[in-house]
């Protein structure tokens, strides 16, 4: 049993590992990605696609990770797991040999990174409920937090083995999941085993398509909701945006009601009543929300201001941004398993809270920073936020999994994932809503002034203020000199009327990053002031969960290879 549970650990944690890399992982590689198939990002009609490209995965898998963790109790969580590793695998092989080119070309890394995401929805599903099915209560905090550290490490990791592999091809960045994932299928399917007490139910076909729907629905709203409309920086004035999320709230709200009148429902409703659980499941969506949008927003100050100003080339910043970020990532490795052990012994509540209070704290203490910041201030910041996820992220993970009962995991853990990738999409929409606010009133004003400082003149100047703050973003997000892009859409008799002076001067890596940076920083200041808040927020709920009782949830502590498929629909019901 022992090689068992380490089989089970070492596995489901690199299946998690390599599912989470490759949702950052394209946040440094698009400016290869987007060369390599000939479309240039900033191109009217080439926005959609970017955020498809960056957003699709997170959103397919938050659609499905309840769904697939209903379906893992009922036919076996390690059977849909070893599933999860081949899917990803045969999407990261799609991915490296996308053979078109322009929009043809992104449409199909859109789709193949559906694939992959259906994959890697099977193995978030159910990697917290195997852990939970293989480790004794007292070891299950270390256990989980190995795993859940490793969910938020690969995120940080990512950027940085994105900022590698592409500098070489931007290729290898899907290749390098292959053999993980070749390993990965083989190695489950010999050697992890089935440990779920399965159910035999049917699938609750009303309850997946009120809440698949309602969800997709919502998230694609929120997506379009950041992307300009028309004269617009942003499209939440979009008709087609505001029918989206009010269809998508509705059905959503309607779930509950349907899940009532369903005989065999996919989530069991009642595990809401379990203050642990809903507790620690919310806590962890608003920790995923302020995680999410702190590693946006420190990724745009370094790739947008920071590195260009200090002598760094676009076409580099992407890749050095990912080793700045390295202390938040560190500091996860380093607190994670510590937390997750202390908890086996002395709780998780306080643990956890105390992590996301050092979390906010961190934010505040951002917005002393001004934009040509000293490193080893942030760096010192980026060690303190990761401590602080890092503290809260394992033992919540440990109560949430640790207060449902064993033939509900799946389900459970499923919910929990779910909650966290909605409040990792959700963040953009909140954060980057924020941003674009402030950006829109200063913005043009500002570039259009530094245009005429630098000799532009007034139809230089007009094009320039016309800059959605959106493409100013994600240029910088994308390692791209956004002058030297717009310079490039403009007509040649336009080009042939500005001095050649005017055109180094605005061409230079510092200029757009100097005039970019007063009206990024007011708009940053907020969104960390906003951050925090939310941060504190998930504290509070975690501080009112109920201390982890012996409970039914736990009076099955030890792993079991018994099929209990004989558990009739009578005793589901009274498990409710």
């Amino acid at each position: 049993m022992v090689q068992e549970k380490w089989v089970a650990l070492s596995n489901t944690t690199m299946g998690v590992l390599m599912a989470t890399i490759n949702m950052s992982i394209l946040i440094i590689a698009l400016p290869a990605i987007f060369t390599g198939i000939k479309l240039n990002p900033l191109e009217p009609g080439s926005f959609v696609y970017l955020l498809w490209i960056l957003m699709g995965y997170m959103i397919v898998t938050a659609v499905l990770l309840v769904t697939i963790g209903r379906l893992s109790d009922i036919f076996g969580r390690v059977r849909l797991f070893n599933l999860g590793f081949a899917i990803f695998t045969l999407g990261s092989i799609l991915l490296y040999l996308t053979p078109g080119k322009g929009n043809t070309g992104a449409l199909e890394l859109i789709i193949f990174r559906i694939v992959q995401a259906v994959g890697g929805s099977f193995i978030f599903a159910n990697s917290y409920a195997i852990i939970t099915d293989n480790f004794k209560k007292e070891e299950r905090g270390f256990a989980l937090g190995i795993n859940a550290i490793a969910a938020t490490a690969g995120m940080s990791i990512g950027i940085v083995v994105g900022g590698v592999l592409a500098t070489i091809n931007w290729r290898y960045i899907f290749l390098v999941s292959v053999p993980v994932g070749i390993v990965g299928t083989v190695w489950s399917y010999l050697k992890l085993k089935e440990t779920s007490p399965k159910i035999k139910q049917r699938l609750d076909i009303p309850g997946n398509i009120t809440f698949a729907g309602g969800l997709i629905i919502l998230l694609v709203g929120v997506t379009y909701g950041i992307a300009p409309y028309k004269s617009s920086a942003m499209g939440w004035g979009n008709p087609w945006v505001r029918v989206a999320l009010i269809i998508g709230m509705a059905l959503l709200v309607l779930f509950p009601f349907v899940e009532r009148k369903v005989k065999q429902p996919m989530f069991n409703l009642s595990l809401f009543k379990i203050r642990g659980f809903t507790a620690g499941s919310f806590a962890g969506m608003i920790s995923s929300m302020g995680m999410m949008g702190f590693m946006f927003m420190v990724i745009i100050l370094f790739q947008g201001i920071w590195l260009p100003v200090h002598g760094y080339h676009y076409a580099s910043v992407p890749f050095w941004a990912g080793i700045y970020m390295l202390p938040m990532t560190v500091a996860m490795g380093i607190f994670g398993p510590i937390a997750g052990k202390l908890s086996d012994g002395h709780g998780q509540r306080w643990i956890a809270s105390f992590g996301l209070i050092i979390s906010g704290i961190a934010l505040l203490l951002l917005v002393l920073l001004p934009a040509d910041f000293i490193y080893i201030f942030m760096a010192i910041l980026l060690f303190l936020f990761g401590a602080g996820m890092g503290m809260f992220t394992a033992p919540n993970t440990s109560a949430v999994m640790s207060s449902v009962p064993p033939e509900v995991r799946g389900a459970a853990s499923g919910m929990l994932s779910t909650l966290r990738n909605v409040g990792t999409t959700a963040s953009m929409g909140i954060f980057f809503t924020i941003l674009i606010l402030g950006l829109t009133t200063t913005l043009p004003h500002t570039l259009s002034s530094a245009v005429y400082a630098a000799g532009g003149g007034g139809t230089l100047a007009t094009e320039m203020s016309k800059l959605p703050p959106t493409e100013a973003i994600f240029g910088a997000l994308l390692g791209i000199n956004p002058a030297k892009v717009i310079l490039g859409l403009l007509p040649a008799s336009a080009i042939s009327s500005i001095p050649h002076s005017a055109i180094v001067t605005m061409t230079a890596r510092t200029w757009f990053p100097t005039i970019f940076a007063p009206a990024f920083m007011k708009s940053l200041h907020i969104v960390f002031y906003a951050g925090a808040a939310i941060v504190f927020v998930g504290a509070i709920i975690s501080i009112f969960r109920e201390p982890l009782k012996k409970s039914r949830a736990e009076k099955v502590d030890k792993p079991s290879t018994v099929d209990k498929s004989e558990l009739s629909d009578k005793a589901v019901k009274m498990k409710r």
